[in-house]
C-alpha cells in the first residue's frame, strides 16, 4: 500500500461518494475506484459498503481509517517538517563564538531568532578558536566565528564572510592616562596592568614592530582572559588599560599610543567544507553583514 492509496481512502470517507471523492482528488472516478480496490485486495477486506450512489464505512474500514488518518497526519507533519527544516525555520543551529564575536554577537544572534525563528533551537558555545575549531570538527557545532588569523591553514575548513574590526588600548574615561596632555607611550601604558584576551602570533609580531620587545604580550600583558567582557570590566572598575576590540570596549576611552598602533582583529566565519551545511545558517549568513556594519560605526 502507498500513502497516495491511504490518502485516497481518507477523503473518500469524508466526502462518501466516489464522484465527489475523485473531483477533490482530481482523479478520473475509475482511477480512483481501482486505488480502493487494491487497497482492499492488499489489506483483505472489503472497506465500503456499496449502497446505491452512496457508501459507507464497513466495520473493518472503520477500524482501517483510524490508521490511515494518523498515518496521513504524520507524513503532511514529516513533509511540513522537512520544508521548515530545509528553510531554517525549525531544526537546530549550533553556533560557536570566540571572545569578541561572543561579546558582540550573541545577544543580537539570540534576539532575532526569539522575534523571527521562535521554533528554532538556537545553541551558542562559547571558547577559544582552538577549542571552538575541535568542536567543529567533531562535528559538536555547524559553524564558528573566530579570531581567523589564529587558525592553522586546513583545506577542511573554509572561511567566509571575514571581516576586521579595529582594536587598540583602552581604559575609563577618568583614567589618569586618559587625560595625559600629549601622546601616551608603551612605557606610560605598562606601568599600569595590562589586559587582553589570548592573541594571535600574527598580532604579537605587530606589537613587537611597533614598540620593540617589550611588547611582547607573554611580557606586557599581565591579565588574561578568554571573555572580553570580564577584561573590559576590569578596565571600567580600575586603572587597567585593556587591548581589544574597540566595539566591546563602550564606556571606555581610546589612548593616543605613539606610536599609533593601527591594529584591527580579523574573524570569520567557519565551517567544515566537505559538510552540507545546517539550514538555518543562512540565517546567520544574511544578518551578520548588518551587524558588522554596526559595530564598525560604534568605534571607528
Amino acid at each position: 500500500m502507498t500513502l497516495v492509496q491511504l490518502r485516497h481512502l481518507v477523503v473518500l470517507a469524508d466526502m462518501g461518494s466516489f464522484v465527489q471523492a475523485s473531483a477533490a482528488l482530481f482523479l478520473t472516478q475509475p482511477a480512483l475506484t481501482r486505488s480502493i480496490h487494491a487497497l482492499e485486495d492488499e489489506l483483505g477486506g472489503t472497506l465500503f459498503d456499496r449502497l446505491g450512489r452512496r457508501i459507507a464505512l464497513t466495520p473493518f474500514g472503520h477500524e482501517v481509517l483510524g490508521r490511515a488518518r494518523r498515518l496521513v497526519s504524520d507524513a503532511e507533519a514529516l513533509k511540513q517538517a522537512g520544508q521548515g527544516l530545509h528553510a531554517g525555520l525549525i531544526g537546530q543551529l549550533r553556533v560557536g563564538l570566540s571572545s569578541a564575536p561572543g561579546a558582540l554577537l550573541s545577544t543580537p544572534l539570540m534576539l532575532h531568532m526569539a522575534e523571527h525563528h521562535p521554533r528554532l533551537q538556537v545553541q551558542i558555545s562559547r571558547g577559544n578558536t582552538a577549542v571552538l575549531l575541535k568542536a567543529l570538527r567533531e562535528q559538536q557545532l555547524d559553524a564558528a566565528i573566530v579570531d581567523i588569523r589564529d587558525m592553522r591553514p586546513s583545506a577542511e575548513l573554509q572561511v567566509t564572510l571575514a571581516f576586521e574590526l579595529a582594536a587598540g588600548f583602552l581604559a575609563r574615561p577618568d583614567h589618569p592616562l586618559a587625560h595625559r596632555s600629549g601622546l601616551v607611550s608603551l612605557d606610560d601604558v605598562m606601568a599600569y596592568p595590562v589586559a587582553s584576551t589570548p592573541l594571535s602570533d600574527e598580532v604579537a609580531r605587530l606589537l613587537i614592530a611597533r614598540y620593540g620587545p617589550r611588547a611582547n604580550p607573554d611580557d606586557m600583558v599581565t591579565l588574561r582572559c578568554d571573555e572580553s567582557l570580564s577584561i573590559v570590566e576590569v578596565a571600567r572598575r580600575s586603572n587597567a588599560i585593556v587591548l581589544t576590540v574597540n566595539a566591546v570596549a563602550q564606556g571606555l576611552t581610546r589612548l593616543d599610543v605613539s606610536p599609533s598602533l593601527e591594529a584591527t582583529a580579523r574573524f570569520g566565519l567557519v565551517t567544515l567544507a566537505q559538510r552540507q551545511e545546517a539550514p538555518a545558517l543562512r540565517i546567520l549568513r544574511e544578518r551578520l553583514p548588518h551587524w558588522i556594519e554596526r559595530f564598525s560605526t560604534l568605534w571607528p
